[in-house]
């Protein structure tokens, strides 16, 4: 009985646990000590594709992985369902601080990342209700148009205008009706997808190659060195190499306490549409939808006819704590669903509700560009520092750490995340005090903008902040 009430327990942290289509019954936890070749920290994306790839290179590999919960029930079974070429840092951020040449090698190779996804999913028999539908960036209203521009122009300089096409608000409109739109840019290199049944099914992949997975098993402490060592409260793995990959909660971890901050990402949920109104919509190919506010949104129609709508809003909570009472915010939930009801003022006029609302937290790094690392000499590896962009970024890191633990040549190991360190984050209370003036001053921009028509400015010192 226990167990069957765990399941229920983890169906209710998202849609996508709930409908993963997967018992959630927690596997066994660690017991003992086990010996292994490989041991990872963290059975979400990152953790289950290395452990993936892993296996492929070397299909004799022992690995292990340790959950303190069940697969998938981080960021990987909680985000907005948005597989696409997306990279934490911006392509001219990376230009900037790498080079033309280094930026485009990352955007082809993040364009890549797409393919391989899909291209697992039918050999697994993972069902993620996986649609290439493409991205699509709006303007909506005219305050938001320069930063679309901005973005046409970055691909053009960068000689990777290939990627998307300018919609005017005519073409926009054929696609999907949503208010205020002036202006699109559209990328066929983009797919919607249903997380929880891909990260569920991973799981099952990996064990099906070998690995084994312990549940409710939380890593407390760590080791690297001559025997590195994973540790739970109940157990231990001992490996030959350790691979972090818990994302924002890898900051509950003392000697990573400052490498990442968790930042709230809040997500709500309708019930499905009736056909009458899809048709007054549009939105048939389930194109994967944003806007260009400052403070983040993302929209995906789900396979059984559902609009989700996420973005940011939830507060830091200093020392960056993470809790289960923070994955609802109640004053972010409503003003998203506020929002979703001003991009489709249909729905309110046909009365449709919400049904679902969740949360979780997504892990930052102090300069916004993620790791991928694998250091010999102390058997550690570490892939973390998404900012929100980790469904496919978490798939490359998979195949990095894998060529990198390996030894294998491969030109993904010379992109520059393999030789990026983690930045220290401020300590506290200045930590606390930076972040939530630049969550109060984002906000502060985007209703400005959307009150007065006029973009923000990009020279204040919150836009500056939070450039990336």
């Amino acid at each position: 009985m226990e167990a069957l009430g765990a399941a229920a327990r983890y169906a209710q942290y998202s849609f996508w646990l709930e409908t993963s289509g997967d018992d959630l019954t927690p596997r066994p936890a660690l017991e003992g000590t086990v010996d292994a070749d490989i041991a990872i920290l963290g059975a979400g994306f990152t953790g289950l594709w290395t452990a993936y790839y892993l296996l492929q290179r070397e299909p004799s590999s022992n690995v292990v992985v340790l959950e303190k919960e069940i697969a998938g029930f981080g960021a990987s079974g909680r985000n907005g369902g948005w597989l696409y070429p997306g990279f934490p840092l911006s392509l001219g951020e990376l230009a900037r601080r790498y080079g033309v040449e280094t930026a485009r090698a990352v955007h082809y190779a993040m364009r890549e990342t797409v393919d391989e996804v899909e291209r697992v999913l039918r050999p697994e028999a993972i069902d993620a209700h996986f649609q290439r539908g493409g991205v699509l960036r709006l303007a909506r209203g005219w305050h938001q148009l320069a930063a679309l521009e901005e973005t046409a122009r970055t691909l053009e300089r960068l000689g990777i205008s290939d990627y998307a096409e300018w919609l005017s608000s005519e073409q926009v409109r054929d696609r999907v009706r949503v208010s205020d739109a002036v202006a699109g840019l559209y990328s066929a290199h983009g797919a919607v997808i249903h997380p929880g049944r891909l990260v569920r099914g991973l799981a099952r992949a990996v064990e099906r190659r070998g690995a084994t997975i312990f549940e409710r098993s939380p890593v407390v402490d760590f080791r690297g060195g001559s025997r590195p060592w994973l540790r739970t409260p109940r157990g231990e793995v001992r490996a030959r190499v350790l691979v972090l990959a818990g994302e924002a909660y890898l900051s509950q971890l003392r000697p990573l306490q400052r490498a990442l901050v968790p930042i709230y990402s809040l997500i709500v949920l309708t019930e499905p549409l009736p056909p009458e109104l899809w048709e007054e919509i549009g939105w048939n190919e389930r194109e994967l939808l944003s806007s260009q506010r400052l403070t983040v949104d993302y929209l995906q129609r789900t396979a059984d006819g559902r609009i989700m709508f996420g973005g940011r809003g939830a507060p830091y909570r200093f020392g960056s704590r993470i809790a289960d009472e923070f994955d609802r915010h109640e004053p972010t939930h409503e003003m998203l669903r506020a929002m979703c009801y001003e991009w489709f003022p249909m729905l309110r006029l046909h009365g449709v509700r919400f049904t679902h609302a969740w949360g979780g937290p997504l892990g930052v790094p102090r300069d916004w560009m993620p790791t991928m690392r694998y250091d010999p000499r102390s058997g550690i590896a570490i892939a973390c520092g998404y900012t929100g962009q980790g469904v496919a970024t978490a798939n490359l890191a998979g195949r990095i750490l894998a060529d990198l633990i390996t030894g294998r040549p491969s030109r993904l190991v010379e992109l520059p995340m393999p030789k990026h360190r983690l930045r220290p984050w401020e300590p506290e209370p200045l930590r606390w005090l930076g972040i939530r003036y630049v969550q109060v001053s984002l906000e502060r921009l985007d209703r400005r903008a959307e009150t007065t028509g006029k973009p923000p400015s990009g020279r204040s010192l919150a836009e500056r902040l939070a450039a990336h």
